[in-house]
């Protein structure tokens, strides 16, 4: 039985009427009156405004009774120091939000310390408190006998100005790097990009801003720094922490001087006579009237370009030579021949320009396609050099090897996979990877940086994932943790799920694996390594072609000749997720025991058998969480079903995965039989 009570409380009762469980003891973002926090609950925002995901900030009365917000640093469960705390003498057991409306701690001597008292009554205004997802905390009224114009408006809210408070160190601030905070007339922090930067992620602003163009101490060597960088004043704005050079004294001339003639300082503060010089990226930026700071921002100059155009310029030029040299040759030739001769040689050579500008017609029309994907051209060149003639190896793909290079004229580290000429279905490849990656955006998706197409040489740029491959760090020596895990195996299954249902082009990628995810320098799942993508037009259910994929992550119905589906992915995303689970190789025959050797057979095994602690190797954390282990488990077999029809689709692996959904016993996933469970 359930009840939704009239103060906002939903409650389970058993068949004695017993009380099993209520979501007060359960909040995400808001309490309500009648609501009370016991020590140890969390209170934690949403991501934005519209996203309703937990977010970095959390509210909440410690185990040691004191009361404080803090920042997370997601996608980890690191707490950084708090950011505002109410400071009293006696710890506190309890945060309650009355039927009155007041909101207090109760101490362990049962004293109330206040943060409210409402004059306006309960009887004519609801209530609510809410850890919004810009970090502060408010309390809200709305009258029960609104107007057209009635709103929630704000009774109060901590801290006063969260735009001055003090962060640990190395967290973004409220806006997030690279950004500046102030307040509106409401008290809420209004987040601006500085001049010369704009936002990382339009969907997601408090990720922060980029620097539109990055200095390189090499290329600053070439010209004077004036010709190169102009500097923008800012009154009464201020970055606190992220000083690498503090000049005093010095004044005002001086200090703009010693960071534009640095080539590794982005940004200094003047300020008492003192110089603070600072590189990118700037945390916690913040306007304070009462610091009486002065920002010196860089920038570069409009009129110097970012890139040197030479490479196109002189690519043009050379064909306009070629052009011309054969008009020369071809002329030659014709003045010391017979009338014969000179109508073949006339026919070969117009024949010869014909294919010239039918290619560069088709050259022209590939190029604005690709810039309409904003990618960017590389020449073979630039990528030897990029890569120091394809020295350091970080890895295999499909049909090629990857290098890691470093772009000289931006400094941005790349990862550059040159295509294996062997392969006859390479070009084809190529193509696949640069239309397929080249239209699609995700968080949980690497970035397809640019391309070479010359001569021969096909090869690939994407953004460099620091972190490397998901498989490096899952079996190595230490195992990562659980928490850590669960979130790795969350953002594939995102990715998985924007490929297969939320593209304007569905994409079954055909070969996950853990060599083909990478984490980025936060440890997030990126999926990587497109050319064996297979895409379905919208219309489209399945598909048929040959077997791709990796042995051991291969569905079933490659072999039996049936049509392919999304549910390919699926099966080999059961079998990574058994992988994140055991911390192991899906395949390892060094295991002494023959039953082990095959991850898939084993997994199942210790299920049916209520042994899923073995799978872990006894790790106490997971087996305080026998739950969650469970589910996890269950969502990992049902995937490796091998009757596909009884795969879930991604988007149930999700609400499996989140706890929104129910998992129930998958059967046996080796044995066909009749379709008694099914997911859409």
């Amino acid at each position: 039985m359930a009840i939704f009570n009239d103060t906002g409380n939903f409650v389970l009762f058993d068949r004695k009427f017993e009380k099993i469980w209520e979501s007060f003891n359960h909040p995400t973002d808001t309490l309500l009156p009648t609501q009370v926090l016991e020590k140890g609950v969390v209170v934690s925002s949403r991501v934005s405004s519209t996203n309703f995901s937990r977010g970095r900030f959390q509210l909440s009365l410690k185990t040691d009774g004191k009361f404080g917000l803090y920042t997370m640093n997601l996608p980890s469960e690191h707490l950084n120091s708090n950011y505002y705390t109410k400071e009293t003498t006696n710890t506190g057991k309890q945060l309650v939000f009355n039927e009155s409306g007041s909101l207090y701690i109760l101490r362990e001597n049962n004293e109330m310390d206040m943060f409210s008292t409402e004059s306006a009554s309960i009887a004519n205004y609801y209530y609510r408190a809410t850890l919004d997802f810009d970090g502060v905390f408010t309390k809200y009224s709305y009258p029960k006998n609104p107007t057209k114009d009635s709103n929630w408006s704000v009774v109060w809210s901590i801290p006063d100005n969260i735009c001055l408070q003090r962060f640990a160190y190395g967290n973004s601030g409220v806006c997030g790097y690279n950004r500046v905070c102030r307040l509106d007339q409401n008290k809420r922090p209004l987040c601006e990009c500085i001049r010369g930067f704009s936002l990382v992620d339009s969907n997601d602003e408090y990720r922060g801003c980029k620097p539109s163009f990055l200095q390189s101490c090499v290329e600053d060597s070439k010209s004077s720094a004036e010709s190169r960088y102009t500097i923008e004043e800012m009154k009464d704005v201020d970055w606190p922490s992220g000083d690498y050079e503090i000049l005093q004294p010095y004044d005002k001339e001086k200090c703009k001087e010693a960071c534009l003639s640095d080539c590794t300082c982005a940004i200094a503060i003047y300020r008492e006579n003192g110089c603070w010089k600072k590189r990118l990226p700037l945390n916690n930026g913040k306007f304070d009237t009462t610091a009486e700071a002065i920002a010196f921002i860089k920038v570069r100059k409009s009129d110097f370009p970012l890139e040197n155009p030479s490479s196109s310029s002189s690519s043009s030029s050379s064909s306009k030579t070629k052009s011309q040299n054969v008009l020369i040759i071809a002329g030659s030739v014709l003045l010391g021949t017979s009338l014969f001769v000179n109508f073949l040689l006339v026919g070969g050579v117009s024949l010869g320009f014909f294919f010239i500008y039918k290619k560069r017609v088709t050259r022209s029309q590939h190029d604005k396609e690709v810039s309409r994907l904003n990618l960017r051209c590389f020449t073979y060149k630039d990528l030897t050099d990029a890569t120091d003639d394809f020295k350091e190896e970080v890895g295999r793909g499909s049909f090629g090897i990857v290098y890691k290079g470093t772009l000289k004229d931006t400094n941005e580290q790349v990862a550059v996979k040159k295509l294996d000429r062997a392969f006859q279905d390479s070009e084809k490849e190529f193509k696949a990877e640069v239309n397929v990656i080249g239209h699609i955006h995700h968080k949980n998706l690497v970035r397809l940086v640019g391309y070479c197409e010359e001569g021969e040489q096909r090869l690939l740029v994407y953004e460099f994932m620091r972190n490397r491959a998901l498989a490096g760090f899952l079996f190595g020596d230490i195992r990562p943790s659980w928490n850590q895990r669960i979130e790795i195996a969350m953002g594939v299954a995102r990715g998985l799920l924007y490929l297969h249902e939320e593209c304007s082009t569905q994409i079954i990628h055909c070969d996950i694996k853990p060599q083909n995810i990478l984490l980025d320098e936060s440890y997030n799942a990126r999926i990587a390594d497109f050319g064996l993508a297979k895409l379905l037009l919208m219309n489209q259910s399945h598909t048929n072609t040959a077997i791709r994929g990796t042995k051991g992550y291969v569905a079933p119905e490659w072999f039996s000749n049936m049509p392919i589906t999304f549910k390919v992915d699926v099966y080999s995303f059961g079998v990574l997720l058994l992988e994140i689970i055991c911390c192991r190789r899906n395949v390892d025959i060094e295991i002494g025991d023959e039953e082990e050797a095959i991850l898939v057979y084993w997994a199942y095994d210790c299920y049916k058998e209520g042994r899923m602690d073995v799978l872990v190797g006894n790790d106490m954390e997971i087996i305080q969480d026998m739950n969650s282990l469970e589910r996890v488990l269950r969502v990992a077999i049902w995937c490796i079903q091998e009757d596909s029809s009884l795969r879930p689709s991604m988007k149930k692996v999700m609400l499996m995965l989140e706890g929104i959904a129910q998992v129930p016993a998958p059967p046996n996933p080796f044995v066909f039989g009749p379709n008694n469970s099914s997911f859409i």
